[in-house]
């Protein structure tokens, strides 16, 4: 008897994913737990290993195409078994993707911010080819705020209203022609993904920018004395997990700093999630996050900080691993790089970036004050610290920084 593979519940929260990958097609053959596609969910690749051992009969849900928990992914069975698909609801392309390249521009009426908060362009975009007022959709995302799955239900319960039609503003196009030999590469899931996050947060929130370097001579000379120690607990001591422990310093420190803006209020957090930026290289980045950093200490810091970059690099993170997180940072110095200005990851208040560690002449201040000052070299790192200026201000933030930089230099 042949067997369905249905999208399974990969985490609290999680009610669609987006296949983004088969790898067996029709007529594999395939075992019992191996895997049979990816996955992906909030930036996150999981692979879904086969329910049974047979031959792949059917795949029901193609690459690029999303599907909710519980929807049929694909039949496995007997090889030439005949399997009747006729009452098995086959997903294709959504009415919204299949319709682009029909569908004419139209000016959307939407209302001041005021009135409907941020929407982002996959929401207008949606609303424009259905033709839905989006003053008259309810918002279930954060603050209110209408999402896509908003919209598309609105559409669904045929409430559809049409858009009453406005002037056309003057604007610069942003579409490029494209010229001979120009080559078009498509957008991952994981990249449109980031994309939408990193508009969305820009026009969220105002991102402010301020710098502090720090001496991490104590951290350098700490780090050489017990990393063969670590290496015998099987942890790899890294300069992130002292990073990680100096922003737990500062968020227990100055809490408003660990908290969210709501309409509300100031939300702030009792625990630190620190989220922790990891490469994939050309597919992108992600952000897993340590719960309850607050609690650790260096060793299982940097035993947290090890697993889950590794497991963010092959794919084996699970999808409540990049949520909740409270804080940011991202190393962008591991590309050479001195200064960033990385964009906040919301809701957070802020994010950190840490540049590269270099070798600078520094001047060292003479303590008594009747000494000369000396001149040394030491190891440097410059800290850029983004922060949500509805949150913090100039003196609040430089207070949490100066913490952090204290925390290094100061490191027993």
């Amino acid at each position: 008897m042949a067997t369905k593979v249905l999208v399974p519940r990969l985490g609290e929260g999680v009610d669609e994913v987006t296949v983004t990958k088969w790898l067996k097609q029709e007529g594999d053959t395939i075992h019992e737990l191996e895997p049979l596609l990816e996955v992906n969910t909030d930036k996150v690749d999981t692979e879904i290993p086969a329910p049974a051992t047979g031959t792949v009969l059917k795949i029901i849900t193609q690459e690029g195409i999303a599907a909710k928990v519980g929807e049929l992914l694909a039949i496995i069975g007997k090889p030439g078994e005949s399997v009747d698909v006729s009452s098995v609801p086959v997903v294709i392309e959504s009415k919204v993707e299949s319709q682009k390249s029909e569908v004419q521009p139209k000016t959307l009426d939407i209302r001041p911010s005021t009135d409907l908060g941020f929407i982002s362009p996959v929401v207008a975009k949606i609303a424009t080819e259905h033709g839905v007022d989006l003053s008259q959709v309810n918002g279930t995302g954060l603050n209110g705020r209408i999402t896509k799955n908003d919209v598309l239900n609105y559409v669904s319960s045929g409430q559809k209203s049409q858009v009453k039609s406005q002037p056309m503003v003057n604007r610069p196009s942003s579409i490029v022609a494209p010229a001979e030999g120009d080559q078009i590469i498509k957008h991952s899931t994981m990249r449109k993904s980031i994309a939408q996050h990193m508009v969305e947060s820009k026009h969220t929130s105002p991102h402010v920018l301020t710098v502090m370097e720090a001496d991490m001579s104590r951290v350098s000379k700490h780090r050489a004395a017990n990393k063969a120690a670590f290496e015998r607990d099987g942890v790899n001591l890294t300069f992130t997990a002292y990073f990680m422990m100096a922003i737990v310093a500062g968020l227990k420190a100055y809490p408003q700093t660990n908290s969210s803006w709501t309409d509300e209020g100031l939300l702030v957090h009792k625990n630190v999630n620190i989220g922790m930026a990891v490469s994939l290289g050309e597919d992108g980045l992600i952000v897993p996050v340590i719960k309850k950093a607050e609690d650790l200490s260096l060793l299982a810091m940097a035993r947290a900080v090890n697993d889950l970059a590794n497991r963010a690099r092959t794919k084996k993170l699970q999808p409540d691993e990049v949520k909740g997180g409270t804080f940011t940072l991202t190393n962008h110095g591991v590309s050479g790089s001195l200064f960033a200005f990385p964009v906040i990851n919301q809701p957070q208040a802020g994010i950190l970036g840490v540049g590269a560690m270099q070798k600078r002449v520094v001047v060292i201040p003479a303590k008594d004050g009747t000494s000369d000052d000396a001149i040394a070299i030491r190891p440097m790192v410059y800290m850029s610290f983004v922060f949500d200026h509805r949150i913090l201000d100039g003196a609040s933030a430089d207070w949490f920084l100066a913490k952090v930089k204290d925390t290094l230099e100061n490191w027993a």
